[in-house]
C-alpha cells in the first residue's frame, strides 16, 4: 500500500545572484534555508533537492518501496529540465540535476508538476521568512 506525498517547493534570490534562500512544503509543513549568494535558479533546484532529503528522513525505510511524491513548482526551467524537455547548459545545474536525479532513486516514484505562481504561495512564503531572517527555528533545514 504506497503513500502518495505532496511537495511544493520555491527558490528566490533578492537579485541575480544575490542573497538566496530555498523553500518547500511537505504535506503542508513548512522548510526553508538560508543559501548566501547565488542564482534564482540554483535556489530552484535546491529547494527540490533540500525537499527530498527531508522527504527520505521522514519516510526513512519505507520510502523506496511505498513514498509516491509529487513535486510541485513554479519554475518553468527545473520543471522542463526535470522531464528532459530543455538541455541544461549551465554546469552548477547540471551537478544539481545529477543531485536531484539520484536521490529521486529514494523513492518508489517521483513526479514534477509545474503549478501557477498563486498555488506556490507557502513555499514562496518560506523563502521570504528566511531572507527576512524571520524564519521559525522548526522550520530550518
Amino acid at each position: 500500500m504506497g503513500k502518495t506525498v505532496t511537495i511544493f517547493t520555491d527558490g528566490g534570490a533578492r537579485g541575480n545572484p544575490g542573497p538566496a534562500a530555498s523553500g518547500f512544503t511537505i504535506d503542508g509543513r513548512g522548510y526553508a534555508k538560508i543559501l548566501g549568494e547565488t542564482t534564482n535558479n540554483v535556489a530552484e533546484y535546491m529547494a527540490v533537492i533540500l525537499a527530498l532529503k527531508k522527504a527520505k528522513q521522514l519516510f526513512g525505510s519505507i520510502a523506496k518501496k511505498e513514498v509516491e511524491l509529487i513535486i510541485n513548482t513554479d519554475s518553468e526551467l527545473l520543471y522542463k529540465q526535470a522531464l528532459g524537455e530543455y538541455k541544461i547548459k549551465e554546469p552548477e545545474l547540471q551537478k544539481l540535476f545529477v543531485e536531484v536525479w539520484n536521490l529521486r532513486q529514494d523513492f518508489k516514484k517521483v513526479s514534477f508538476v509545474k503549478v501557477p505562481r498563486e498555488e506556490n504561495k507557502a513555499a514562496d512564503r518560506m523563502v521570504n521568512l528566511a531572507l527576512d531572517g524571520a524564519l521559525p527555528p522548526e522550520s530550518a533545514v
